[in-house]
């Protein structure tokens, strides 16, 4: 299968297209804007996102239909958008990771595979960013198959019951993050 993998070259992502090329599908990866006209489209069959910081057109959303998934690490639908891991902390929501088909809405797609993920307190929010990193590519990894064969149920997300966060929404609790990434939950939660 010809996948296109939307995201940063980072270790998690990378781990993902290597399983992936491991599997005999063939990869290309992008990172920036993506178009309608995009030559990569058209050589495509699935697409695959992850920590992709751009916004998908709902026209390339249909042409694909359910072969777009987007590899969240949030237990949706709490904390869709940016730093989910840190509104897990400030808002007491539950921690996890979800796989869910892509629609318009920013990770308000329906949900095919999801896990919640336990924190030790002690830890911080670069420690817990990694054991969700960790663990998106494990349920990843378990259910590509299921996945590609779309043997899966589709799960529609209550939006009313979830929460949803910009980029901008962080900057009134920067006073928290003491040590920026480095500071503990547990400091997190005693303080909010």
């Amino acid at each position: 299968m010809k996948i296109l993998f939307l995201g940063p070259l980072k270790k998690s992502q990378k781990k993902i297209i290597k399983f992936l090329r491991k599997s005999g599908e063939k990869v290309i990866q992008k990172s920036s804007k993506l178009n309608i006209n995009d030559k990569y489209l058209k050589n495509s069959e699935f697409i695959i996102s992850y920590g992709y910081q751009h916004i998908i057109n709902n026209k390339i959303l249909k042409k694909f239909k359910n072969n777009t998934i987007n590899l969240h690490i949030s237990y949706l639908p709490w904390n869709r958008g940016a730093f989910p891991n840190l509104w897990s902390f400030l808002e007491n929501t539950p921690s996890g990771v979800t796989i869910h088909i892509m629609d318009k809405g920013i990770d308000t797609g329906p949900i095919i595979f999801q896990k919640k993920v336990f924190h030790n307190k002690e830890g911080t929010l670069s420690t817990t960013y990694k054991n969700l990193e960790k663990n998106i590519e494990n349920l990843f990894f378990k259910n590509w198959i299921k996945i590609k064969k779309q043997k899966y149920k589709k799960i529609k997300q209550n939006l009313k019951d979830g929460t949803s966060h910009k980029k901008k929404d962080k900057k009134k609790f920067d006073y928290l993050l003491v040590n920026g990434w480095n500071t503990k939950i547990k400091n997190l939660i005693s303080k909010n």
